[in-house]
């Protein structure tokens, strides 16, 4: 387990060393380069995993020098953050090198070992928790599993308060990170149990805010008014504070607090974040009426923005150009809007340059638009500008900006831009008159709001599967709680009865019964409680077992585990791995497969072939074999919907082949028919459909109906929406009824 530790800790050593090229926008004018370094008395060594920040940027890995650097200037202030001792904040006077000295750290306490029921065990040093609360962070937006794998092993360590607090916190902001609120504010309401702390209670303001819960958000906030904090989270406190009073339309206090934020962040110099706090301002100027203090307000907003580097530009011109829209200043908007569209094309002609001249691939993490800069597309202003020129009812401009947006928002799949761009655009076609073209621009949206749907449907699918994975993490680690408290009281009652053993009382005899009973009394409860958690977790994985069968029959799953199972019985451990191999691989290729429209033919004949493979193995005296298909194909030119052609082939070999008494045949063969269609023809000689029905009991006639009827509305499905992709016909083999001809036609 440490060696995994040491790993992880390599690799974040690693990383930290390397420059970081992008960061928060400071300040506009220059500054220096401030050195930062944290002496450790006890263990005369410096410490490297603090977090050090001034104003919004922060790190927290120091070089090999034992120097954390930032920029700087000077009445800006340092904050030092670390688990193990208190926050340090010092304003920077000079441009010296700064040295914080920490005495009496808690990490080199002389108790080291604790004992109970003849176990020794021994507790993290410093370097192990902190070490595991790096990888923590670290797999905070890789990977969930992992993450919480650390936080688990952090809790069952048992630290003290401080860090126990400190890693419900971090649990908290792996939380915030995927967007479960509800369950961040519960970690950092635990956290604040544990120890209060001011950064704490700063995130769990921000989270309840996201979170809708506007009042809580306001009560935190105001928690935090009178603490001693850094100026720039003094600003975080007013400015949060302002937004929590303004999303329950009280604008008159909201005004006084983005004032006083304003006001602050000028006189310390915090001018990131100056110009939201304008455009917040302005909002709250126009809602009271007064548009001319708001416009003066945003123009120098706009001023100052020009002064910062590109993106933070952009996304400043980008909430002022919603600022002109909500004032309906359409020509301030439109205006500006171009400008932005301008910048938007440079910037992507840029990366394309960029792209072309590196040498390295770009990690699939990096890819990912940042969620503040989403509306800064091509598509997105196009409409937005289409949308004012409506408003302006100047409908010519409006349709060129529109008809852009469609366009544009159609090769980049984006469907959400694409749909209100195209409901837009056939009320603009009605509103001139061209009514053709606004029928036609209309069918179009039904089409995209279908399509979009369809996608809504599996992102809402993906999002559950999060949050019931999340929520058995928190189960688990609520558990872990629990575990943690009651060995808490074991080591508590051991200690009592040494003492008390010593007294040879008879009053202290009772209490060591009492305290004897409380513990045997605690086990249990925590035992039942370990129990229920079980089951709990039992019947999520039925739940989960029950989704999966609109891709796999789980009679198949059952049968191919028995079969496993068979293998081990007589200690054939090669074949049992091998089978277990090629049904992991067929599982695997089914779910990624399950939240895809189509994939290509080439994927759906891998899988069947490996389907096929695993039930001849089961049924080896039942049935051979063959797949044929049409060399003349060019498979890549056609694409299927996932699992069609399973359910057909799995009815042949169950319903068919295998209540033959001899060794009967399954052929499935793919040819051309025509330029633009195959035909896929599965034969089997089994006992044929009327007398596999006989052969049913009321219960599987029911289930095979419902399973049928699925595959009947699916192929309806697929040919409305596009045009007859899909044709089946079944029919007996034999004119005695024997055997089952199933034959699908697939267009491109």
């Amino acid at each position: 387990m440490k060696l995994k530790y040491y790993i992880a800790f390599i690799i974040l050593t690693i990383t930290s060393l390397k420059v970081k090229s992008q960061g928060p926008v400071l300040n506009k004018g220059g500054g220096f380069e401030l050195k930062v370094r944290i002496y450790d008395t006890e263990s005369n060594e410096y410490i490297k995993n603090a977090q050090v920040s001034i104003n919004a940027f922060v790190t927290t890995r120091s070089d090999i020098n034992g120097f954390y650097r930032l920029k700087a200037r000077i009445n800006d202030e340092l904050v030092v953050r670390h688990p193990d001792f208190e926050t340090v904040r010092k304003v920077i006077d000079i441009k010296d090198d700064i040295t914080i000295e920490v005495r009496d750290n808690p990490r080199y306490s002389k108790k080291k070992w604790t004992s109970f029921r003849n176990r020794t065990k021994r507790k993290t040093t410093s370097k192990d928790y902190t070490q595991i609360m790096d990888s923590a962070v670290y797999y905070k937006e890789k990977d969930l599993d992992k993450s919480i794998f650390f936080i688990e092993e952090a809790l069952e360590a048992n630290e003290s308060k401080k860090r126990n607090a400190n890693t419900y916190k971090v649990l908290g902001d792996i939380y915030f990170f995927w967007k479960q609120y509800d369950i961040a504010i519960s970690n950092y309401k635990i956290s604040l149990q544990i120890f209060d702390k001011e950064e704490t209670r700063l995130q769990l303001a921000k989270t309840q805010f996201l979170a809708k819960k506007y009042e809580d958000s306001e009560i935190s906030y105001k928690m935090l008014e009178d603490e001693s904090l850094s100026n720039y989270d003094k600003v975080q406190v007013l400015e949060g504070l302002a937004d929590a009073l303004a999303k329950q339309n009280k604008d008159k206090d909201a005004k006084k607090y983005y004032e006083q934020a304003l006001k602050l962040a000028k006189d310390k110099g915090i001018d990131g974040e100056t110009l939201d706090l304008n455009t917040k301002l302005a909002n709250i100027y126009a809602k009271e009426g007064n548009l001319r203090e708001a416009n003066t307000t945003i123009n120098i907003t706009l001023r100052e923005a020009s002064e910062l580097p590109n993106e933070p530009a952009l996304k400043v011109q980008q909430e002022v150009a919603d600022f002109y829209n909500e004032t309906r200043q359409y020509d301030n908007e439109i205006k500006l809007r171009k400008e932005l569209l301008k910048s938007v094309d440079k910037a992507k002609v840029k990366n394309k340059v960029d792209l072309e001249n590196t040498s390295f691939s770009i990690p699939e993490g990096n890819k990912k638009e940042d969620e503040n800069t989403d509306s800064l597309t091509s598509q997105k202003l196009n409409y937005k500008i289409g949308n004012a020129y409506v408003q302006k009812e100047n409908y010519t401009e409006a349709i060129e900006y529109l008809e852009k947006s469609v366009e544009e928002a159609g090769q980049k799949e984006d469907l959400e831009v694409q749909k209100h761009a195209t409901r837009k655009l056939s009320e603009v076609y009605a509103t001139v008159g061209k009514h053709i073209k606004a029928i036609q621009t209309y069918r179009n949206y039904v089409d995209i709001v279908d399509s979009l749907y369809i996608r809504k449907e599996q992102e809402i699918y993906q999002a559950k599967r999060l949050t019931k994975k999340i929520s058995d993490y928190q189960s688990r680690l609520t558990v872990l709680e629990k575990n943690n408290e009651l060995s808490d009281n074991k080591v508590s009652l051991a200690i009592k009865e040494e003492q008390l053993t010593k007294a040879k009382s008879k009053t202290q005899l009772i209490v060591i019964y009492s305290l004897v009973g409380s513990l045997v009394l605690m086990t249990l409860l925590a035992f039942y409680k370990h129990r229920a958690n079980q089951k709990q977790q039992l019947a999520n994985s039925l739940l989960a077992l029950k989704s999966m069968r609109s891709q796999m029959n789980p009679h198949f799953i059952f049968n191919a585990l028995n079969s496993v199972n068979s293998f081990i019985a007589v200690n054939d451990e090669r074949n049992a791995n091998r089978y277990l191999s090629e049904f992991s691989a067929l599982m695997r290729s089914v779910l990624e497969n399950s939240d895809e429209d189509f994939i290509p033919f080439t994927k759906e004949i891998e899988l069947l072939e490996l389907y096929v493979k695993l039930e001849h193995n089961r049924f080896k005296d039942k049935f051979d074999y063959t797949i044929n298909v049409d060399k003349a194909i060019n498979l890549d030119e056609f694409q299927i919907p996932p699992m069609l052609l399973q359910p057909y082939i799995e009815n042949a070999i169950w319903h068919g082949l295998r209540y033959r008494k001899e060794k009967g045949h399954l052929g499935i063969t793919i040819k051309k028919q025509g330029e633009n269609a195959i035909t896929i023809v599965i034969e089997d000689d089994g006992i044929g459909r009327k007398k596999s029905l006989e052969m049913k009991t009321k219960n599987q006639l029911k289930q095979k109906s419902k399973g049928m009827s699925t595959i009947k509305n699916r192929i309806a499905i697929l040919n409305d929406m596009y045009q007859d992709k899909v044709n089946v016909i079944i029919t007996d083999l034999l004119e005695d009824g024997s055997g089952t001809k199933v034959q699908l036609t697939l267009k491109k």
